[in-house]
């Protein structure tokens, strides 16, 4: 075959290669998806947290479902919304995503100078799951019931209680309960949940509001009492333990809960291939054993509801923040 008759074929069909790519829409572009780079997954808490520790169950998981590296990347402070920004500024390619805590929902109205715009600049792939908190007394407490909690709470006295921070979920479910009950709680915010814990037990808040998973091992060992879950529906943790809502709260529902997102313009088939690799890993039994173990009831579902939860929280703690006026630690 003449040489210069092959070159000008493999030139010719080079070129309508290239042409064919740069017609060709995003979606089928995105089908190269994971192969450039490894993906990343920023946990916006410190090591050691349930963020982080989340982040570290998914990696190994979707590193094998997807074929590409998965790394974790912890980029705490400010309530999560610093690692947050940096995703969200990141390019929306599908090789960088967030792994938020429930603070995601509150920060747009706690801290209205955000860098970002929680619902246009990041869209939601899947919603992981939610956990009940926990509203305990010590166990030495007079507080036997939530029906004493009630009594005491109105009095002009009330009652106090520690949550892991001012801003923080456990805070704003007890400023939504006071305020639509008229109760009267006295707010002892805590640098975590190991301080909340610590003065808990002890017997130097009378209350405690935190999670299961920071909860449990003190009721467990019997120091602390719990007295309620802020859930609609009981958790299977401690079955014996009512609802807030059951308990003469009609509706009240206040979980913890976890979520994975994306820069908001990141593809939809990207996002939708996520959130199908996040659901693969949370069926697996071990997956789903180091779930239930931090208290964490698995939800799941699409992209497109996991951002009409997202916004959601926003909404109703949004309003929580503006009717009661709390501002950050």
């Amino acid at each position: 075959m003449n040489k210069r008759l092959t070159k000008k074929r493999i030139t010719l069909g080079a070129s309508l290669l290239a042409a064919a790519l740069l017609a060709m829409p995003l979606p089928a572009l995105a089908q190269a998806w994971p192969n450039k780079q490894a993906i990343k997954l920023v946990a916006v808490f410190p090591p050691g947290g349930s963020v982080d520790q989340l982040s570290r169950i998914f990696a190994p998981h979707l590193q094998k479902e997807l074929g590409q590296s998965v790394i974790v990347e912890n980029k705490g402070g400010a309530s999560g919304s610093i690692g947050a920004a940096a995703v969200a500024a990141s390019p929306a390619d599908g090789y960088t995503f967030a792994v938020v805590f429930d603070t995601h929902g509150v920060n747009p109205a706690l801290m209205p100078n955000l860098p970002f715009d929680s619902r246009k600049d990041l869209t939601t792939v899947i919603v992981v799951g939610t956990s009940p908190m926990v509203l305990a007394a010590p166990a030495a407490s007079e507080l036997k019931s939530f029906a004493d909690v009630v009594a005491q709470a109105k009095n002009a006295k009330g009652v106090s209680y520690g949550s892991i921070g001012s801003g923080s979920l456990g805070h704003l479910a007890m400023a939504l309960l006071g305020k639509n009950g008229g109760m009267n709680f006295n707010h002892v915010p805590y640098k975590g949940g190991g301080p909340l814990m610590n003065d808990a037990v002890a017997g130097h808040v009378p209350l405690s509001i935190g999670s299961i998973f920071v909860t449990k091992p003190h009721i467990d060992s019997k120091r602390l009492r719990p007295l309620a879950v802020t859930t609609s529906k009981r958790s299977a943790k401690l079955p014996e333990v009512p609802t807030i809502a059951e308990s003469g709260f009609a509706g009240f529902d206040a979980p913890a809960w976890w979520a994975v997102l994306a820069p908001a313009k990141t593809p939809a088939d990207i996002v939708q291939r996520m959130n199908s690799a996040i659901s693969k890993a949370m069926a697996q039994p071990d997956v789903a054993q180091r779930l239930e173990a931090q208290g964490i009831d698995v939800l799941g579902g699409t992209p497109q509801a996991g951002q009409a939860f997202v916004e959601r929280q926003m909404d109703t703690w949004g309003k929580v923040v503006r009717d009661n006026n709390i501002k950050p630690d």
